[in-house]
């Protein structure tokens, strides 16, 4: 059995180090219920200069850009006793060694549910509309010859089928949207949906991945990264795949065998991607950029979430975790480990 690695904070003023900046109106807030120090460079810590800010804080406030793996967990003050990510994801978390270490770990999730949904249904419009290529003809042309029968065709969203892979609280909502748009709903999900939504939706289930990638012209991933969802997208899977289909992927980029995708849409056995999130550990792969620029795929710079209500609803949701965490109580959105949360 795990136990907590230090008592509770009993400070009603406890000590929070926040490493990114956040909007000025959540860090007005937490200025005034805690002790608070941030960021004002609003750049990533590296783990030794986290490791010298957290110097007596209770609570690391922590975002996606963190890197807090069991090294840096093996290091952090024997002060700190909670992690109170500012995000859904939390994939930069070692949640295992956190929880060996007796540390707790929170996130936030739900606020972005709406934004994120949002973006994969603008992204799955701009690919086959040539929204990027078209909006750019005209600042780096600084005229066009005028419209012509023939001129940007891209391609209809109506009547296409949209499978989605993971139809959860954001797949459910991109569902909803893409029904409006005429699409025919295809989804995965590691647990069938409730007969109830499948009818309203009009989404049709398959017990595995491989059975519904062939009927797809989008496929839009929307699953948690967990060890089985690693490279769901797998260029195994990528092969099933239509020549004319698209991918979209607003969710964590580990879900796709990148490499294999590239070459993929590279050799025209796919037709393109919107992704809004990297596995390149450099960045942004030079070949996607490639692609880019030749309008194979639209690529945005992790915005899905970027609305100014979800930052907002975030910092709420971090100060909650960490009110309840120092008066006492299970913080109510606390991440466990997946064999625990499963257990």
């Amino acid at each position: 059995m795990v136990t907590e690695r230090h008592p509770r904070v009993t400070a009603t003023r406890p000590k929070i180090l926040v490493t990114r900046r956040l909007p000025e109106a959540v860090e007005q807030r937490m200025a005034t219920l805690f002790e608070a120090r941030f960021n004002p460079a609003d750049a990533p810590y590296s783990a030794d200069a986290l490791v010298a800010a957290l110097a007596g804080s209770d609570v690391l406030v922590s975002s996606i850009t963190d890197r807090i793996d069991v090294d840096l967990i093996s290091r952090l003050p024997e002060s700190v006793k909670l992690i109170a990510q500012f995000g859904n994801g939390f994939d930069n978390i070692d949640i295992e060694a956190a929880y060996a270490a007796g540390l707790t770990v929170t996130n936030t999730p739900s606020v972005l549910t709406e934004d994120t949904a949002d973006m994969a249904m603008l992204l799955m419009l701009a690919l086959p509309r040539r929204l990027v290529e078209g909006a750019a003809v005209l600042p780096r042309e600084g005229s066009w010859p005028g419209w012509s029968p023939t001129w940007m065709l891209g391609r209809r969203l109506r009547g296409k089928t949209l499978g989605i892979v993971g139809m959860g609280r954001i797949g459910s909502a991109v569902a909803a949207r893409a029904k409006t748009f005429g699409l025919t709903l295809h989804y995965f999900s590691r647990n069938r949906r409730p007969p109830a939504l499948e009818e309203k939706l009009d989404a049709t289930y398959h017990e595995t991945l491989e059975d519904m990638l062939g009927a797809v012209d989008i496929l839009s991933l929307h699953t948690p990264l967990t060890r089985d969802t690693h490279h769901i997208l797998s260029r195994a899977r990528l092969r099933l795949m239509k020549p004319d289909a698209a991918v979209v992927n607003v969710s964590r980029p580990e879900l796709i065998d990148e490499d294999a995708l590239i070459e993929a849409i590279e050799g025209q056995r796919l037709s393109g991607a919107a992704l809004d999130v990297f596995e390149y550990l450099g960045g942004i792969d030079p070949r996607l950029l490639e692609l880019a620029r030749t309008h194979r795929v639209v690529l945005t710079p992790h915005m899905a979430s970027a609305t100014l209500e979800a930052r907002l609803e975030m910092g709420d949701i971090v100060i909650v975790n960490i009110r309840a965490f120092v008066d006492g109580h299970q913080p109510p959105h606390r991440v466990l480990p997946e064999t625990r949360a499963r257990a």
